[in-house]
């Protein structure tokens, strides 16, 4: 079982207009709700690919009630602890020819829910894997990654983890299996600035020394880099259009660790996590597995060092 945590999930509202009007009015052309959160999102893609997962994280009001009906109606099982400190944020995410994003704040977690979703955790088994992804909320302690990592070693699962700053650094010493940062977020990690293929593969390898076991860095026209212990290897982007920048990065790592999980090796899993990635970004919501499939056979894969 592959286990989701978001822990400051949201509807994604998305509103295409023709041409955006500051100070004036508005029409859109069409608007999409879709339950958002990058944990959320990785569990959507999962269940496209056959791999079994499980959805968890925190979830309150009417928006939280939305999130969890449409998780029910994908065949999704959700597990996440209500809270009573207001609802999941509602991001907005406008197409105007560009893209325009204004993300809603999270709500209030109390230290006894807080505490109830890292019980939850009781429920792994050995050779599960638990996919920690998004931003750490400002009402959760700074070491509240490490609980819920330390809780997975306990019960013998392995983790992932999709975050940036502090909580990315914490949580290395605890060897997680992948780490995915795109090349912005691996040049803020260590205060640089990184103009080439050979920078990324160095700071890539830092993040190893640091304890990660294998890290994959998207860099979005560029492809993807993945960085094992003695070897690099470097994956073309399909070719495609571009529709949508949102979760993009989550179907790269579900692609990969579905694909894991599903018995492939790490190649392949390699392969299946640049597809995943792509067709989300040329399609309006997340990834079909169709497209996935189609895509897939269009990855190279090429050993640079």
């Amino acid at each position: 079982m592959i286990y989701t945590l978001t822990l400051n999930p949201s509807i994604d509202y998305i509103v295409e207009v023709d041409r955006l009007q500051l100070g004036g009015l508005n029409r859109m052309n069409r608007d999409l709700k879709l339950p958002g959160g990058k944990g959320i999102n990785v569990s959507r893609i999962l269940k496209r690919l056959g791999a079994d997962t499980t959805a968890m994280g925190f979830l309150g009001g009417f928006t939280g009630d939305f999130i969890e009906e449409a998780l029910h109606n994908e065949g999704i099982p959700a597990d996440f602890v209500r809270i009573r400190g207001g609802e999941t944020r509602i991001n907005i995410k406008l197409k105007h020819g560009g893209e325009t994003e204004i993300n809603g704040t999270g709500p209030v977690i109390a230290p006894g829910e807080a505490d109830a979703l890292v019980e939850k955790l009781s429920v792994l088994k050995e050779g599960d894997l638990v996919i920690l992804a998004g931003s750490l909320p400002s009402s959760l302690p700074a070491d509240y990654y490490e609980q819920l990592i330390k809780m997975c070693q306990k019960q013998g699962a392995k983790f992932v983890i999709d975050t940036t700053g502090e909580p990315l650094r914490r949580a290395l010493p605890y060897h997680p299996l992948l780490v995915k940062p795109n090349h912005h977020e691996l040049a803020e990690l260590f205060g640089v600035v990184i103009e080439t293929r050979e920078q990324l593969i160095a700071y890539g390898r830092k993040l190893l020394e640091e304890g990660a076991q294998h890290v994959l860095i998207s860099m979005a026209a560029e492809g993807a880099l993945l960085i094992g212990d003695n070897e690099v290897f470097h994956a073309n982007v399909p070719p495609g259009k571009v529709r949508n920048s949102v979760g993009a990065g989550d179907s790269m790592i579900a692609g990969f660790t579905g694909t894991l999980a599903l018995g492939g090796d790490f190649m392949e899993a390699f392969r299946a996590g640049v597809a995943s990635g792509s067709a989300t970004a040329f399609s309006d919501d997340l990834a079909e597995r169709s497209l996935i499939e189609e895509l897939r056979a269009k990855v190279s894969i090429e050993k640079i060092g």
